[in-house]
């Protein structure tokens, strides 16, 4: 259909095993999938449409988003399931559950290696590792331990047609990234690669606490900072989110932020809140259209437990977001402008009543909703910064970067809130890169100046 997203069709070339399927991309988290037979013709796979669905010599594995009532049982949305394919498309409906979610656990990915089945979980958004083994029943269950706390963890299998072998990748916000290497029942991973640490790490520590946001939700946010800390709110600080599409904040080492900012003595935070997919599918699903004010709540709630335990004051707290984050720092600057004492703006979505006729935008209705649609618009419209900014209101200096050759949000969104809000005569500095796409930068001379910018406007006004 014209109205389709898109349309992939992949071969599973395994050796006994192999299979063609053709996928139909509805919206953004729902697809079509189909087995091809040998005679051409299409078999719908009858997995629900929201479902992540993957097909591994005789297994079949389907990660929920929503609740799935089949074969007279209810699992629940975050659950993992899996089942022999065969047995599936011949009309059985039995499935062994392989991981279900809690309150403060949620499935990131999963890899198959040739006999075992790693999973990639978080607790409270910090990694685990689980390898599950195939049996008749519930599957044999080993925890993969031995790693560094408050880490990101993910695993790949090396060569899953042949060997139970896998990579190992680890990282945090001090940790630059680590590979190791191991093989499933031989004993502990061993590193045998490491990033260069790009700051001196030693100075500060990692410590993750919660805010209760305005509907009494915890929300939890990893705070980096200075070891022996004065709370006397007079740190400079910076806050970071994103809150969309179920993409997690999780623990990540950058070279830019330890430099830029954490090398110079500052504190910096960042917010897991809803949208994203901290939590699995309902933490995301939390924020969604009507609810995406809730992600809003969330981040404000953070920047005043900050200022509540004495970490920083309005004075020296600054945001920064890009992309789903810019229209994050839009109504932190229209909706909370109280809090901040500066605001960057990144590639950022803030028009909402035409963002679905701008560039990919309409490829994003299924998570923000249709402003061409009246009831829709109706809830969009008190999200939607470019409407929302008023002449004569008191908001913080704010600096919006894009690229000219963005195609994924587009430079005019970022043009036409800068330009508007210079007319008001608001504090508004606005910068935009020629070449870089929705990354903002074409090379890593351009991204080293882009974060230069950003981070050097926040320290004149947070310090």
């Amino acid at each position: 259909s014209v109205d389709d997203l898109f349309i992939n069709a992949y071969r599973d070339p395994t050796p006994g095993f192999v299979r063609d399927f053709v996928e139909r991309a509805l919206a953004f988290f729902s697809h079509e999938r189909f087995l091809r037979g040998k005679d051409g013709r299409l078999t719908r796979i009858d997995v629900p449409n929201d479902a992540k669905m993957n097909v591994f010599r005789e297994w079949m594995t389907v990660e929920l988003r929503t609740p799935w009532t089949v074969g007279g049982k209810t699992y629940t949305e975050g659950s993992l399931l899996a089942t022999r394919f065969d047995d599936f498309m011949a009309g059985r409906r039995e499935f062994t559950v392989l991981f279900t979610p809690t309150d403060s656990t949620s499935l990131v990915d999963y890899s198959w290696t040739r006999h075992r089945l790693i999973l990639d979980t978080m607790e409270n958004v910090v990694s685990r590792v689980t390898v599950l083994t195939p049996r008749r029943g519930a599957w044999k269950q080993e925890a993969i331990g031995g790693t560094p706390p408050m880490s990101a963890i993910s695993t790949h299998a090396v060569d899953p047609e042949h060997s139970d072998a896998y990579f190992l990748t680890v990282e945090g916000f001090l940790e630059p990234t680590t590979l190791y290497y191991g093989t499933l029942g031989k004993g502990k991973a061993t590193p045998i690669k490491h990033s260069p640490a790009f700051f001196d790490a030693s100075k500060d520590d990692v410590s993750q606490s919660f805010a209760t946001s305005k509907d009494g939700t915890r929300v939890p946010y990893f705070v980096i900072a200075p070891k022996h800390l004065k709370l006397d709110g007079g740190n400079p600080t910076l806050l970071y989110g994103y809150g969309g599409f179920e993409v997690s904040m999780q623990p990540h080492y950058s070279g830019s932020i330890g430099r830029a900012w954490l090398a110079r003595g500052g504190v910096f935070v960042v917010a897991n809140i809803r949208g994203g997919g901290e939590y699995g599918p309902r933490w995301h699903q939390a924020a969604l259209k009507q609810n995406r004010h809730r992600a809003f709540e969330d981040f404000a709630a953070v920047a005043n437990d900050l200022t509540a335990r004495r970490i920083t004051a309005q004075p020296h707290l600054g945001a920064m977001g890009g992309s789903n984050g810019g229209l994050l720092m839009g109504n932190m600057l229209t909706q909370y402008p109280q809090l901040w004492s500066a605001i960057v703006c990144e590639v950022p979505l803030l028009d909402m009543n035409r963002y679905t006729h701008l560039s990919a935008g309409a490829s994003w209705i299924a998570e923000y909703g249709d402003p061409d649609n009246p009831a829709d618009w109706s809830y969009i419209r008190t999200f939607s910064p470019y409407q929302n900014v008023r002449k004569g209101e008191k908001y913080p200096p704010v600096l919006f970067t894009t690229s000219t050759r963005d195609d994924r949000v587009g430079p005019a969104q970022a043009r036409k809130m800068a330009a508007k809000m210079l007319g008001f005569g608001d504090d508004v500095s606005f910068y935009e890169n020629i070449e870089g796409g929705h990354g903002g930068a074409s090379d890593n001379q351009e991204a080293a100046f882009m974060a230069a910018l950003a981070y050097t406007y926040l320290w004149d006004h947070v310090k």
